[in-house]
């Protein structure tokens, strides 16, 4: 079976980056502004990850910003990451309902790039940006520094199940928390 493209998402999925320094030690700071406080779990998370899939980052920060944390964040396997993408790949877009303006990353710039869809999984906080194509997401719960977090290690045991799936985008993903 073909290696799945894991795409993860940093900001409230990975780490919570702040001006305000919450009660805890931030792990690392980024410039003089940002306290990073990375997700419970991370670490093993991560290493996981690149031992079960083809791994890529895709934010909606600025490349700048995203080139530190990644830097900070996956020490040593930077190198591994099949692609980072950045504000600049996604496309700039308003919600319909709130008339809000967002980054959205679109899926057919992965087909683009030769990526079948039925073998993408990402992980993302935000659905909104992945609009159009739902049944990539499995929407983790934003993270906000709470030091009793494990979405991580939940993730893992449905990322587990999902890598063996012939064609992740006719799993049902909204309620996979209820599974594990």
């Amino acid at each position: 079976m073909t290696q799945k493209l894991l795409i993860l998402d940093v900001d409230e999925t990975l780490i919570y980056a702040t001006e305000n320094r919450l009660s805890t030690k931030p792990n690392f700071t980024v410039g003089d502004k940002y306290h990073v406080y990375e997700r419970p779990f991370v670490e093993k998370f991560l290493i996981w990850c690149f031992e079960n899939f083809e791994v890529a980052v895709w934010t909606s920060a600025t490349a700048d910003y995203a080139a530190e944390i990644i830097a900070k964040l996956f020490p040593k396997t930077e190198n591994h990451l099949s692609f980072v993408w950045t504000r600049e790949q996604c496309t700039f877009s308003i919600c319909d309902e709130s008339r809000e303006n967002f980054f959205e990353k679109k899926s057919t710039k992965l087909r683009r790039k030769g990526y079948n869809l039925k073998n993408v999984i990402v992980v993302d906080d935000n659905p909104q940006m992945w609009r159009n194509s739902y049944g990539n997401l499995v929407r983790v719960k934003p993270y906000f520094g709470e030091v009793e977090d494990d979405e991580l290690n939940k993730l893992m045991l449905y990322l587990n199940f999902l890598k063996n799936v012939e064609n992740v985008r006719k799993v049902e993903k909204r309620n996979w928390r209820n599974q594990y």
